[in-house]
């Protein structure tokens, strides 16, 4: 709350100018009277006070230095002020005097009675003592930021001759009362005593109350300032009209409430700050008669309607800050009177419509920041006209369309920040007349076409970021024009291509990140010239070839990163020049060969990760002793030999990842003498023989082990408080057919993974006190583990936040999860029985999987209260019975709701609606009794729609309601009694399986959570398939086995990415739409058990992925399209079809299947041979088919696996 930090600088600089504005220069003239004897005995005891006791040189004092016993202290002491005719000492200037220690009651200070001007401030002392009550004759008294705390005594109450008190920005962190603190009675009656008070400065000072109406009859008053004092109530609206006020300051009090009052002419006001305060209501037009006004500053307030137009009057104002203001409305055109403005703030502020042409017209300002704004329309070409700015912030700001090309006409700008704007189109080349620019942000821009290559003339351009922009193309050459930039960042932007190898010419560039964007080739050798260069980052681009040797001579690079590419080949033992370099990552490419000894002479290396290649040879044991090297990453590579840790004990590793190698031997004993490892991960390392457990326990600091997928022997030992504690232990695959002993004193972990072993029976009692108060994730799935030893209502550990029990055999009623749980699974066991009401406390659950058991009851309606944090609910394949819950909330954040393949009944209830984030509904397989729900198509991010096999009847659209679904990839309403025609406008909203996707990485749906991905099963190729994970580019229609009828709709052609359609056993007539032929994607075609009529239309011949068509049991006739994948079907595709001829069926169309022509004399030859060798072909592809159609089922295809994940 406190804004000390801010504004300390200001305050260093105007008290070390108190003197001099508030005190007469000390007189060395013959006429001035000597200093009184006791006047310079006092000050001398004030020195010894705080100068004598310290140890410090006499230079740490500079204004006491002067200060001789020998010396008259009204002509030659610094910082002293004496009366003319009597030798009192009337003035004391020692601010920043380095004054340390208390201001003691019976200090020597307190002895200067006729004191008027007294200046202590940037000193550090403790409290203010009530002694200064007696200085009586102070006009001027200024403590600030000096470290005083607690309470002002009320004794300063006395001072009724002050003009002038300066008590702000006091704080002293390393106290209970951090803060000077002012209580209400003492502010009263100081105010009441203070009559020709002119200044008062109260900053920071805890005032925790409301201020005294007292306070406006204070008529000298000329500045009030009050920021951060947590004062409440309402601010009494006089003191803005005070005749003499010039700045008032109540900024940073957020529970101060206020009004504006209707300004007088001839108000004096000349600065007014109430930022972030509570001040509302209407901002008076009388705010134009503050003619004065040079400073205002309404940021973060809560005036309401719009801004006056009478705002254009303040003809002096210099700086204006409304942001994060509640305005409404347009901004005022007569904002472009404000003609002395040099800065304008409107950031976050509330204003709607255009920005005033006017806004041209402040030729002064320098600064203008109209960041976070919600003005529409397009920046007017008028920013063109402020020549003066400097700084322009339009950082996501909601203008719209192009950025004009009028902003190249700013010369002074320095700094340009658009990041994060909805600017369309190209980024003008005008951009490049900006020779001033030191900083231009562009990240998150909408710009589209290729950087300018205007770009390259910014000549004087330190900084250029253009994270996640969307610039296309290369980046032009010309960027390495830029010969003053030292920061290049491209993170996640859609440049790709090669890198140009000007990028070398950047001689001044010391960071360079192109992270996740769509690079190229090879890494430009160009780039070893880039001397200052202190951070280069590559990683997650398509870089190839090998590891640039000119790298190696940027001698000043402290970090590479160029993890996730392609490179190829060896690490070069060049690298060892890189003697600055503290992070080097290599990570996930291809590299090869042994792992460079060199690398140890890299002293200042602090992070070393070489993981996921294909590095050969035994691991240098160097590495493991470099003198900074705290984090080593060497897993999933070919690395062989035996672990050896020789002579470790200097090692300075915390992190050390050695798994997925093909290490051997035992773990060596001396893996003790690591002292600083804190955290190692050994799994799957390939060792033949077991491995000891409890060597790792020698591991004094060691608190995070993966040993997974190793062969684990676990002796038995005898346990007590002493034994070796982990925070994290990773044991999975590694063969336990028990809970090891060793559990038993392990009281501080966080994380347990014995996931996938062998472990039978019931979990032991001691088990439940393992982590009691410290577990966050355990995981004890895919055991043979029949329930608890001890029968619990509860699970213990209280502060568990993932807990997985999946694919086990636990039996009886379904453990409750603690109250902090947000990721149980308690999938695929034998539980029985009801779920108990104690379910509905566990409030927090996100993920909730408890598919595959054989419970039984009624669904809790509770849980339909938890949509407001359950992201998934998969209750899936149990016994549940009665109807669904009603009591979905407004706000549900359900993506994922499951009930499939249980017994309930009833309706999908309406209160459904509200769970907007629902991508996935699958209430297949139950007795559900229900029209279709058409006001699903109102969910937004509906992808999967499974109703299959219930008792849904009726139409499936309603002429009244809007189509939707324009998300959706799987609908399945098979096995229903819906009837019908399908409406050629249906499937015109179906986006999702309108568009082709572009090749990239398979992503599957749920993925975004890291412990949850969705499944459903479907009917493909004629078979029932469990797609364990379900790819996002999967698209399947099946509507078979209901009563539709009518025409099979030419709008079915519309969805270009549709792989799987099943129109069977319905009521269909009509010919086949030749617009299938438009599904490019279509992998299977069931169209079987209809009334369908007339030929099959050739332009299926097109469907080049389909595997298989079923178009038994119609009313089809004519000739069988010859060709395609049509050649690769059997009888079974069209039997039932009696009009239907030609291969594959027996029966011949006319005289042959294949069809005959007349040929003419001329070409009686040329068409004889065409047909011998259209037999020929189709003779050899038969064969070749044969051939291939054993390979494919004897090797499993993979595109079967990876598409659907089944294993054939």
């Amino acid at each position: 709350m406190w804004k000390l930090n801010q504004y300390l600088p200001l305050y260093l600089i105007a008290s070390c100018l108190f003197f001099i504005s508030h005190s007469q220069t000390t007189s060395n003239t013959s006429s001035q009277q000597r200093c009184l004897p006791d006047q310079s005995s006092a000050l001398l005891q004030l020195r010894k006070e705080f100068v004598e006791k310290r140890t410090y040189p006499d230079d740490y004092y500079p204004k006491m230095k002067s200060w001789k016993a020998d010396s008259d202290c009204c002509s030659s002491w610094d910082g002293i002020t004496c009366d003319a005719h009597y030798g009192h000492v009337i003035g004391l200037d020692l601010s920043n005097s380095w004054l340390c220690g208390p201001l003691n009651s019976n200090s020597s200070l307190f002895r200067l009675r006729h004191l008027r001007k007294l200046n202590l401030a940037l000193n550090n002392f403790t409290t203010i003592p009530s002694e200064f009550g007696q200085l009586v004759r102070l006009t001027h008294l200024n403590l600030s930021s000096s470290f005083l705390h607690g309470r002002i005594p009320s004794e300063i109450s006395w001072l009724s001759n002050l003009v002038s008190l300066d008590l702000s920005f006091n704080y002293f962190e390393y106290s209970d009362l951090k803060y000077l603190n002012l209580r209400r009675n003492d502010l009263e009656a100081f105010v009441q005593n203070v009559t020709y008070l002119r200044e008062l400065h109260l900053d920071v000072v805890n005032i925790s109350s409301s201020l005294p109406q007292s306070l406006a009859n204070l008529s000298s008053l000329t500045s009030l300032s009050l920021s951060d004092c947590i004062l409440l109530g309402e601010f009494p609206s006089d003191i803005f009209l005070l005749p003499k006020i010039q700045a008032i300051d109540v900024s940073g009090n957020n529970n101060l409430i206020g009004f504006l009052p209707n300004f007088r002419s001839g108000s004096s006001l000349k600065q007014l700050r109430l930022s972030s305060t509570n001040f509302s209501g209407e901002l008076p037009d009388a705010i134009g008669n503050l003619k004065s006004l040079n400073f205002l500053d309404l940021s973060q307030t809560y005036f309401s309607r719009e801004l006056p137009n009478s705002i254009g009057n303040l003809e002096h104002l210099s700086h204006l800050d409304l942001s994060g203001a509640s305005f409404s409305g347009e901004l005022p055109n007569s904002i472009g009177n404000l003609k002395s403005l040099s800065s304008l703030d409107l950031s976050g502020a509330n204003f709607s419509g255009e920005l005033p042409n006017s806004i041209g017209n402040l030729k002064s300002l320098s600064h203008l920041d109209l960041s976070r704004t919600n003005f529409s329309g397009e920046l007017p070409n008028s920013i063109g006209n402020l020549k003066s700015l400097s700084h322009l912030d339009l950082s996501r700001a909601n203008f719209s369309g192009k950025l004009p090309n009028s902003i190249g006409n700013l010369k002074s700008l320095s700094h340009l920040d658009l990041s994060g704007a909805n600017f369309l189109g190209e980024l003008p080349s005008s951009i490049g007349k900006l020779e001033s620019l030191n900083t231009l942000y562009l990240g998150s821009t909408n710009f589209s076409g290729k950087l300018p290559d205007s770009i390259g003339n910014l000549n004087s351009l330190n900084d250029l970021d253009l994270d996640s922009s969307k610039f296309s193309g290369e980046i032009p050459p010309s960027i390495g024009n830029l010969s003053q930039l030292t920061s290049l960042s491209l993170f996640g932007s859609n440049f790709h291509g090669q890198l140009p190898s000007t990028l070398g010419n950047l001689a001044k560039l010391t960071y360079l990140s192109l992270r996740y964007s769509l690079f190229s080739g090879k890494v430009p050798s160009s780039l070893g010239n880039l001397t200052q260069l202190e951070e280069l980052l590559l990683s997650n681009n398509n870089f190839e070839g090998r590891f640039p040797v000119s790298l190696t001579n940027i001698t000043k690079l402290t970090q590479i990163d160029i993890s996730g590419n392609q490179l190829k080949g060896s690490i070069p033992s060049e690298i060892s020049r890189l003697t600055h370099l503290s992070s080097l990552d290599l990570s996930q490419n291809s590299l090869t060969g042994a792992i460079p000894s060199e690398i140890s002479r890299l002293t200042n290396l602090y992070s070393l990760d070489l993981s996921q290649n294909s590095l050969t040879g035994a691991i240098p044991s160097v590495l493991y002793t470099m003198p900074s090297l705290f984090v080593l990453y060497l897993d999933q590579n070919q690395l062989i030999g035996p672990l050896q840790f020789q002579n470790i004990s200097s090692s300075q590793l915390n992190f050390l990842a050695l798994s997925g190698n093909k290490l051997d031997g035992p773990v060596p004993r001396s893996i003790a003498n690591f002292t600083k490892l804190q955290e190692l991960y050994l799994s799957s390392i390939n060792l033949k023989d077991k491995m000891e457990l409890n060597i790792f326990f020698q591991v004094k600091e060691l608190q995070i082990l993966d040993l997974s997928g190793n062969n684990l022997l676990v002796s038995k030992e005898n346990i007590n408080s002493t034994h070796h504690k982990f925070s994290g232990l990773y044991l999975f695959s590694c063969n336990l057919r028990e809970f090891p002993d060793f559990l038993k004193a392990q009281n501080e972990l966080n994380t347990l993974d014995l996931s996938n072993n062998k472990i039978e029976g019931k979990i032991p009692k001691w088990f439940c006190n393992v982590g009691k108060g410290t577990l966050l994730s355990l995981n004890l799935s895919f055991n043979l583990l029949s329930g608890f030893e001890q029968p619990l209502k509860v699970l213990p550990w209280k502060f568990i936040d993932y807990l997985d029990l999946r694919s086990n055999m636990l039996q009886g009623p379904l453990p409750i999860p603690p109250l902090s749980t947000r990721y149980f699974f308690a999938s695929n066991n034998n539980l029985t029985g009801k779920i108990p009401q104690m379910i509905c406390n566990v409030n927090s659950l996100q993920v909730l999987d408890i598919s595959n058991n054989r419970l039984s009851g009624h669904i809790p309606q509770c849980l339909g209260h938890f949509s407001s944090f359950l992201l998934v609910l998969n209750m899936r394949n149990n016994c549940f019975q009665g109807s669904m819950p009603k009591t979905f909330i407004k706000g549900c954040t359900l993506m994922t709701l499951d009930f499939s393949h249980n017994q309930i009944q009833g309706k999908i209830p309406r209160s459904l609606v509200q769970c907007r984030m629902l991508e996935v509904l699958n209430l297949g397989n139950n007795n559900m009794n229900d029209a279709f729900p058409f006001w699903l198509q109102s969910l937004p991010e509906l992808r999967i729609l499974v109703l299959h096999a219930n008792r849904f009847h009726g139409p499936i659209w309603n002429p009244h309601n809007r189509f939707g679904f324009s998300k959706l990839h799987v609908i399945d309403l098979s096995h229903n009694n819906f009837s019908g025609r399908l409406p050629s406008e249906y499937f015109r909203t179906w986006n999702a399986m309108q568009m082709v996707p572009a090749k990239a990485q398979p992503e599957y749906m749920g993925s975004q959570s890291n412990y949850y991905e969705d499944s459903i099963t479907v009917v493909n190729k004629g078979l029932e398939i469990f797609l364990v994970k379900i790819l996002t580019i999967f698209t399947a229609i099946d509507l078979s086995n209901n009563s539709f009828n009518g025409e099979i709709p030419d709008t079915m052609g519309m969805l270009k990415d549709l792989i799987v359609l099943n129109l069977s056993s319905n009521s269909f007539t009509g010919h086949i739409p030749s617009s299938l032929g438009n599904l490019t994607e279509l992998e299977s075609l069931d169209l079987s058990r209809n009334k369908l009529l007339g030929e099959i239309p050739r332009q299926l011949l097109s469907l080049t992925f389909l595997a298989y068509l079923n178009l038994s049991n119609n009313q089809l006739m004519g000739l069988i399209p010859q060709g395609g994948q049509f050649w690769t079907f059997d009888n079974s595709s069209f039997e039932g079809n009696l009009g239907l001829c030609g291969l594959p069926l027996s029966k011949k169309c006319g005289h042959s299947e294949i069809p005959t022509f007349e040929p003419s004399k001329e070409s009686s030859f040329g068409e004889w041979f065409s047909w011998k060798v259209v037999m020929i072909g189709y003779a050899c592809g038969f064969v070749i088919g044969l051939v291939t159609g054993h390979v494919i089922i004897s090797k499993r295809p993979n595109w079967f696996v990876r598409t659907f994940r089944v294993n054939l």
